[in-house]
């Protein structure tokens, strides 16, 4: 599972609006206008960052709980967090009330603090380790399988979530603070994502950057009224299983057998769009691959590969293909990825330290542009205490060390203090290569861990602490790098580095209460986990069985699927090899293996919807490329929270046991 960004949008943002940030350079006159850090977090700011950050929670955790697909929403967030501020402040102006301006500060301290929000319902394991330790999983993983202990399960509460997110957030915000000038003025290290949300918040802050906002508004608004219309529109003819536009056979009754259908899903339809072309044309090969060829012709094989007794949801028969393929193209991606961006990092630190020894830092900062070197002093003037930031991870590791084991026994108390002591050193390189390459590895770094402590602890606590070991060094390693991508951004907005440091704080702080609520909206009003149903939350399954075989080694797969596996495996590198080595015209072509192993297991439907959003940017971009640069993330965040935000009434009326009036399906004629 992880977040997807798109190289397309963050250089159509750049280029729309680099030439108004160029009309308007840092004066000192605006260095004297900056507000001190503790004005730049508005009572409003905070009430803005909330509300988005509600928003985000019910769409990441929908998106989580169907596909574990989540697109980069950061610049969404930021031009929602501008649209909130300015509707306000003109409410207000009607009133004849009078306001505070609106600063490029405040918006991005409400971009960083909803962003910090939705991260925890991202990347808080709700979809994935947590979710995998429900009785659930344990019974879909088969009761007797090995490994497969019948005492490795942990019903999902709202007291327990809170208390485990609590207590594993907060460490990573701490962890690379003392090296943050370092990481952003030393090595100067680009951060594509913060940079783009920069850029995107500083144009919406100058002169000519007023008429370009005004214009998005009001694309997200009128594409925000048609979605949430259009799914509410759809509700009525849900009233039963299999019903609803959502199951509409677009392709004919056999390729609606087999996930092969359009379903009208405005969310996926706007991922699509964020989305580069590559994902999405990869995620639909990956459709095709199994649903389309592998999973027929191996369910031919029923009776000869795996017995003909066994139900399709067992992981002995074809169930057990479906998760096993897709962690070894998971596997075989990620461990890529990772030698790749250590490599990159490793080089990178040494060259830079060759070029230390010839040029001391201070020569550097003088020949920098005069906006540079003023953008770098008002970043390094309100320094965060170094002292406060040891003390208070050392502070909350000994309260994670205290208290994880005492909710989770099989995770001993020495595993989580191996844990901090490394997750620094972890979150460094994580953080320096997400700096050089965008691609935030802390999934991988989960998931070395989660093999390791499987591993190390045996048959009957392996699994419980694989997953939680799991969950405690992705969010360590991947809340540091978040946080420095949010710095890169304030370095760029001259927001202080303090401001962005307590509006990461509170977004955490808040997401850590509304994410285990909104899964808990999910999970009592929907059949979540049910592979045959909408809410599949088809990674509980895969990393409940990746702790599976750290315990088991191969024994636990079905017959020839260990072959298959090696096959994919080996894909998943040459694909990468052959993107990395060949011309760029070549390599552009090439899919995605992570992006492929998503439909493996979940189906092509939502494949189709995100191709859709592709074919809408590839021809508004064709008839006009200035308004689709302009436009397309307007567009696509308006689908995604209109569609999103109707989940909220449709999850109160399924709790409330309101059926639909209408069953809408599809039968062959007679």
């Amino acid at each position: 599972m992880g977040t997807i960004s798109s190289e397309e949008e963050r250089r159509e943002i750049e280029n729309h609006v680099r030439e108004d940030i160029e009309e308007a350079p840092v004066m000192s006159e605006d260095m004297s206008r900056i507000p001190p850090w503790a004005r730049q977090i508005t009572v409003r700011a905070i009430v803005a960052s909330f509300l988005i950050g509600i928003i985000y929670s019910v769409i990441v955790m929908k998106l989580n709980l169907t596909t574990g697909l989540v697109p980069n929403l950061n610049v969404s967030a930021a031009l929602l967090g501008f649209v909130f501020i300015r509707t306000w402040t003109k409410l207000l102006s009607k009133a004849k009330i009078v306001t505070t301006p609106f600063t490029r500060q405040e918006n991005t301290i409400i971009q960083t603090c909803a962003v910090a929000c939705y991260s925890i319902a991202v990347g808080g394991g709700f979809g994935s380790y947590l979710l995998g330790l429900n009785r659930k999983t344990y019974e879909q993983a088969g009761i007797d399988t090995e490994g497969n202990t019948p005492g490795s399960t942990k019903e999902p509460g709202v007291g327990w979530m809170t208390a485990f997110l609590f207590v594993t957030s907060f460490v990573g915000l701490l962890a690379l603070v003392p090296i943050r000038k370092i990481m952003i003025i030393d090595y100067k290290l680009t951060y594509p994502s913060g940079t783009a949300t920069a850029v995107l918040i500083n144009g919406f802050h100058t002169p000519k950057g007023d008429a370009m906002a005004k214009k998005q508004v009001h694309g997200f608004m009128r594409f925000f009224s048609v979605s949430f219309l259009w799914a509410f529109f759809q509700w009525f003819y849900t009233g039963g299983d299999n019903c609803g536009f959502v199951q509409f056979p677009t392709f004919g009754l056999q390729a609606w057998k087999n996930s092969f259908y359009f379903d009208f899903s405005m969310t996926y339809v706007g991922a699509g769009m964020i989305c580069s072309h590559l994902v999405n044309l990869s995620l639909l090969l990956g459709a095709v691959v199994s649903w389309g060829i592998m999973w027929p012709l191996i369910r031919g094989l029923k009776g000869e590969w795996f017995p003909a007794s066994l139900p399709e949801s067992s992981m002995k028969g074809l169930n057990g293909y479906k998760v096993f393929i897709s962690i070894a193209l998971i596997l075989g991606d990620g461990i890529y990825n990772f030698i790749k961006v250590l490599y990159c990092t490793t080089s990178n630190i040494h060259a830079n330290m060759k070029r230390k020894s010839l040029n001391t830092f201070p020569d550097n900062q003088k020949q920098l542009p005069l906006d540079d070197l003023r953008r770098n002093e008002v970043f390094a003037r309100e320094s965060i205490p170094i002292w406060l930031a040891f003390a208070g991870y050392i502070m909350f590791s000994i309260i994670s060390i205290i208290v994880i084991p005492l909710m989770f026994p099989e995770l001993k108390w020495y595993y989580v203090v191996f844990a901090y002591v490394l997750a620094p050193s972890l979150g460094f390189c994580n953080a320096y290569g997400a700096g050089l390459t965008d691609m935030n590895m802390a999934y991988n770094y989960g998931k070395v861990a989660l093999f390791v402590l499987a591993a190390l602890a045996g048959k009957n606590e392996g699994v419980v602490a694989g997953l939680v070991g799991c969950g405690l060094i992705k969010s360590i390693v991947s809340i540091s790098s978040d946080l420095m991508h949010d710095f890169k951004t304030g370095h760029l907005t001259l927001t202080s580095p303090r401001a962005m440091l307590l509006s990461q704080a509170v977004g955490t702080a808040i997401g850590c209460v509304v994410a285990p609520l909104t899964f808990f909206l999910f999970y009592k009003a929907f059949d979540v986990g049910n592979p045959d149903g909408d809410y599949k939350a088809p990674y509980a399954i895969i990393y409940r069985n990746m702790a599976i075989l750290g315990v088991e080694g191969f024994s636990a797969l079905p017959r020839h699927c260990l072959q298959l596996c090696y096959g994919f495996f080996a894909f998943a590198i040459a694909a990468n090899l052959v993107r990395d080595l060949s011309p760029k015209k070549v390599g552009r072509w090439i899919p995605l293996p992570m992006a492929m192993a998503v439909p493996f297991l979940v189906g092509g439907s939502f494949a189709i919807d995100m191709c859709m959003g592709s074919l809408i940017v590839f021809a508004w971009h064709t008839l006009n490329k200035n308004e689709a640069g302009l436009m397309v993330p307007a567009v696509a965040s308006g689908l995604i929270c209109g569609d999103g935000l109707w989940i909220l009434p449709s999850s109160i009326l399924a709790l409330l046991k309101v059926r639909p009036p209408i069953c809408m399906s599809f039968f062959p004629s007679r």
